[in-house]
């Protein structure tokens, strides 16, 4: 049972890497409030996408903060 969790474990951390490297390549632009012109100029589809991609990058950081908290909480439950 435990291989089986430890293997689980290891593919869901290898898929979320992989993600993340595939979208830290795309992201080439920071937008903030120094480059607002730059965000304006972009097209709606360009804006969109983005959009999308920063929206990936907060659920996968989000399931990952999610995970480590169970985790932390069940070795909490199982030492005491």
């Amino acid at each position: 049972m435990r291989i089986k969790l430890s293997i689980a474990k290891l593919f869901t951390y290898i898929k979320v890497n992989y993600f993340n490297k595939i979208l830290k390549k795309r992201n080439g632009l920071k937008f903030n409030k120094n480059n607002l012109n730059s965000w304006m100029n972009l097209t709606k589809k360009e804006r969109f996408n983005l959009y999308k991609r920063d929206s990936m990058i907060y659920s996968i950081d989000r399931k990952n903060l999610l995970k480590q908290i169970r985790n932390e909480y069940k070795n909490t439950i199982e030492e005491n």
